[in-house]
């Protein structure tokens, strides 16, 4: 069974930061830690927007967010503290997906940096649109001194439906000659790029309480 990810991101401008460090890394993030399934758990800040913050979550499977652990503490259980900081938050992206390239992979402990990119492909190009991601693109960027986990994931829900994970020695690896002739290297087919939709490409780096 192909391993499953959860992934939040959101911009908490409007949330006093000391609160929302303190509420992510004492109250949230240790729940989800608890819960059955739940194998790691990485907050990141945006390498370049101080209040973006993104949350990525490996599971067990995809059925570990339908489970009684996950039940108790999500949804319409969530606490009071929970509700009053996403209250105020401008949510980016909440994503629940399988892993579909290589289907076990987990998140490396000693990433500096996260490259999330996510899009939609036209139902009449996605094969052309996963032959191309899972045949050149990612093994070209894989290949990229500084990158140490390349991942792929699919959503059955609405909107994004596609995501890919890069593990970075640090965000800048994004800004490298290396990364650039890689990525330019392996264009996304004109016919499959004028489809895409539901876009979104987040920098980050590894957050650390201070």
């Amino acid at each position: 069974m192909p391993k499953g990810t959860l992934i939040a991101a959101m911009d908490f401008k409007n949330v006093d930061a000391g609160e929302f460090n303190d509420w992510y890394d004492t109250e949230h993030l240790p729940e989800r830690q608890r819960v059955p399934g739940f194998l790691t758990g990485q907050r990141w800040i945006g390498a370049e927007n101080p209040t973006l913050s993104l949350a990525t979550y490996d599971l067990d499977s995809l059925a570990v967010l339908s489970g009684p652990g996950y039940s108790a503490i999500g949804g319409a259980n969530l606490s009071p503290w929970s509700r009053r900081v996403t209250g105020k938050v401008d949510r980016i992206l909440r994503y629940e997906g399988e892993q579909i390239l290589p289907g076990d992979g987990l998140a490396p402990a000693n990433a500096g940096g996260i490259l999330l990119v996510g899009m939609t492909p036209g139902a009449s190009v996605e094969a052309a649109f996963n032959a191309w991601y899972d045949d050149e693109h990612v093994p070209a960027l894989a290949a990229v001194p500084g990158v140490l986990c390349a991942r792929r994931f699919r959503s059955g829900e609405a909107g994004t439906k596609y995501v890919a994970l890069y593990h970075l020695t640090g965000p800048e690896v994004v800004d490298s000659a290396a990364w650039k002739h890689a990525s330019a290297s392996t264009p996304m087919p004109a016919h499959v790029r004028e489809t895409i939709t539901n876009r979104h490409r987040l920098v980050c780096r590894a957050y650390t309480r201070a």
